[in-house]
C-alpha cells in the first residue's frame, strides 16, 4: 500500500526555552575561544547533543571534570543550589540556559519553603528537571509520580502543603494525581496556572487531533525527552498507533506495507532539521503529499481541525 498522505502536526519541534538553550550555547561557541563545557545533555536530544560534540561542546557528568575557572553552561532542565554553589567555588564561568518556565518553578518552591509549606512535586523521579528542583530544599520536597502515590502519601496533621509539578508532564495523567491531591489536602496551596509548559500542552492538544485523523503517528524525539514520550501516550490515548523515533534507522521498523497515511509530531527538543530528515526519507519512494494540521483554527462546537496543503485549507471533521 503505497504511502499517500503525512499530515504534520502543529506546531512540532523546539519550544522557545529550548531554542534559546540551544542559541545562547551556539553564541557561546562563536564568541568564546576557550573549551566550553555543559553540565550533562544540553536538551535531551541525541541530534542536538551530536551536533554540538562535533563543535567542540564537551558534556560531563559531574563539575569535577570542568577545570578551574573554565566555561561551563547549565542545562535547560536546570540545577540545584548545591551545584550553582560548586561551580563557584571552582571559580567557572557559568551560563545559565535554564527554561524560563523551569527557573518559574525553582522560584515558587523557594517561595512555598520560606513559608513553611512541605511541597509535593508531581513529576518523574530521576529527570534532570525534577532532580534540579528537589535541591531547592531536600528536606521539603516530596516526589509523586502517580495517583496511588498521591493516595499513600502521608503528611504532618497541621504541616501546610504546596503543590507544583514538573514542566512536561501528560495533562491528562497529572491531572489524575493532582484531583487526588487536592481531594486529600482541600488547604493544598497551588500556583494560579499549570506549572506544564504551554509549548508542551500545545504539543499534546496538536497531537490528540493529528490522532483522531489517522491511524499511525510518529514522534520524532530522544528516548530520554519525558515531553517527546508523553506525546506518545497521548497519542495512544487518543486512539492511534504511536511509535518513537530516535534517528531514521528507527523508520525501517515500521508496517509501511499497512500504511497510506501517517501523523508526525516531534518533542519539544527535537530539531526542525531531523523533522524534514524524516519527512523526506519517508516522502521519498510514493511522493507522499504532506498536510499541515494546527490547533489554532480549532472550534470548539464543530470540534474541526484546520488541514492545510498548498494553496488548499479544509476542516476535516473528527
Amino acid at each position: 500500500m503505497p504511502l499517500k498522505r503525512i499530515l504534520l502536526a502543529e506546531p512540532a519541534g523546539f519550544c522557545a526555552g529550548v531554542k534559546r538553550a540551544v542559541d545562547m550555547l551556539d553564541q557561546a561557541l562563536q564568541d568564546l575561544d576557550t573549551p566550553i563545557y555543559c553540565y550533562r545533555e544540553l536538551v535531551h536530544n541525541r541530534q542536538v547533543i551530536e551536533q554540538f560534540t562535533a563543535r567542540g561542546v564537551r558534556f560531563v557528568e559531574n563539575l569535577s571534570e570542568v577545570p578551574v575557572a573554565a566555561v561551563l553552561v547549565f542545562s535547560a532542565h536546570g540545577v540545584s543550589p548545591a551545584l550553582l554553589a560548586e561551580a563557584s567555588q571552582r571559580q567557572l564561568r557559568v551560563i545559565d540556559a535554564t527554561c524560563p518556565f523551569v527557573a518559574r518553578i525553582h522560584s515558587k518552591v523557594r517561595q512555598f519553603v520560606a513559608e513553611g509549606h512541605l511541597v509535593f512535586l508531581v513529576g518523574h523521579r530521576g529527570h534532570d528537571e525534577v532532580r534540579g528542583v528537589i535541591g531547592e530544599a531536600p528536606g521539603s520536597v516530596l516526589v509523586i509520580e502517580n495517583p496511588d502515590e498521591a493516595e499513600d502519601i502521608q503528611v504532618p496533621q497541621g504541616i501546610p502543603v504546596a503543590l507544583v509539578t514538573q514542566t512536561t508532564l501528560s495533562i491528562s495523567d497529572t491531572e489524575k494525581t493532582v484531583s487526588v491531591l487536592c481531594r486529600r489536602f482541600p488547604k493544598l496551596a497551588t500556583l494560579p496556572q499549570s506549572d506544564i509548559c504551554s509549548a508542551v500542552r500545545s504539543r499534546q492538544i496538536a497531537v490528540r487531533r493529528l490522532a483522531s485523523l489517522v491511524k499511525h503517528v510518529l514522534v520524532l524525539g530522544a528516548q530520554n525527552s519525558s515531553n517527546s514520550l508523553r506525546l506518545v501516550e497521548v497519542a495512544r490515548e487518543a486512539g492511534a498507533n504511536a511509535t518513537l523515533i530516535s534517528s531514521l534507522d528507527d523508520l525501517q521498523k515500521l508496517p509501511w506495507q499497512d500504511m497510506d497515511a501517517v501523523g508526525i509530531t516531534a518533542g519539544a527538543s527535537t530539531p526542525d532539521s531531523f523533522i524534514q530528515a524524516v519527512i523526506e526519507e519517508i516522502k521519498r519512494p510514493d511522493g507522499a503529499v504532506i498536510f499541515s494540521v494546527g490547533v489554532s483554527c480549532i472550534d470548539s462546537e464543530t470540534q474541526r481541525t484546520s488541514v492545510t496543503s498548498g494553496n488548499t485549507n479544509e476542516c476535516l471533521h473528527k
